[in-house]
């Protein structure tokens, strides 16, 4: 399958979901409206809603705040994900202590730590990041975790009787084992660190996305509503689309796998 015919029947789905939508809401059906608008808004009102913050520019600085609090998030989570991964599969030992406090801090759920956050480090930037770093740490770690203990064993062996040092062995043997499974991790991340920055937002800020979704609902703005959640589902894909150009170009080693063969 081409490029091109991939992104047509992509953009196909989005166009029939889009009028179905527009059908249940605007039509009724045994004299029944199956999508009430009160409920579920129009698209036109949605789209109408969308160009109105850009056309006016309102959106643009509640775009850039979840923004820089999604990157940061983005960045210290994966940086924290990837060297604590890298050390704790390097060392068992410390795997081994460590290993049953590192599960029960993954199974809090965040929602619970975002007040805690925010009584911490107020109602700025610090508290989304914060929240932002808890859910993309672990999927980081847990990827880059497996991915190097996933290196085979007669690898190693080989690597070593050529008279590999431990540095030599991280750069050519271990790092790039765990590299496919970090990025398989940062594409998840990317829409982790976004909730993150966006879930803070909602509980108490004055600007971003979250901001804007909240304001929306505490007026049942129901178009205000939908049009913020597909301004953020779009900013999530092109955040995505940054990390498989840098994946593409880091990964050019990498067999690309035939869309016809799967």
């Amino acid at each position: 399958m081409s490029r091109g015919t991939l992104l047509a029947l992509q953009i196909l789905v989005a166009v029939v979901c889009i009028a179905f939508w527009h059908i249940f809401a605007t039509y009724t059906i045994g004299g029944v409206k199956l999508l009430p608008p009160f409920f579920f808004s129009t698209p036109f009102e949605v789209a109408s809603r969308i160009v109105r913050w850009f056309v006016e520019g309102t959106i643009w600085k509640h775009l850039w705040i979840t923004l820089v609090e999604a990157m940061l998030a983005f960045v210290v989570g994966s940086l924290a994900g990837v060297l604590i991964g890298f050390w704790f599969a390097r060392k068992p030992m410390i795997n081994a202590v460590f290993d049953p406090y590192v599960k029960m801090l993954n199974a809090l759920p965040r929602v619970v730590l975002a007040p805690i956050f925010a009584l911490w480090f107020g109602l700025g930037i610090a508290s989304k990041v914060a929240l932002g770093v808890t859910l993309v740490f672990f999927i980081v770690f847990f990827n880059v975790y497996q991915g190097v203990k996933e290196v085979s064993p007669t690898v190693l062996a080989n690597a070593r009787m050529l008279g590999m040092s431990e540095r030599q062995l991280m750069r050519h043997v271990y790092w790039p084992s765990a590299l496919s499974w970090m990025f398989s991790s940062l594409h998840t991340s990317v829409g982790f660190a976004v909730v993150g920055a966006v879930v803070g937002e909602y509980l108490g800020s004055a600007a971003g996305l979250g901001y804007i979704i909240q304001q929306a609902e505490g007026v049942f703005d129901v178009a205000g509503v939908f049009a913020g959640m597909f301004v953020l589902a779009v900013f999530v894909i092109l955040i995505d689309m940054i990390v498989t150009v840098i994946e593409k170009r880091l990964l050019v080693w990498r067999p690309v796998a035939s869309m016809d063969a799967r």
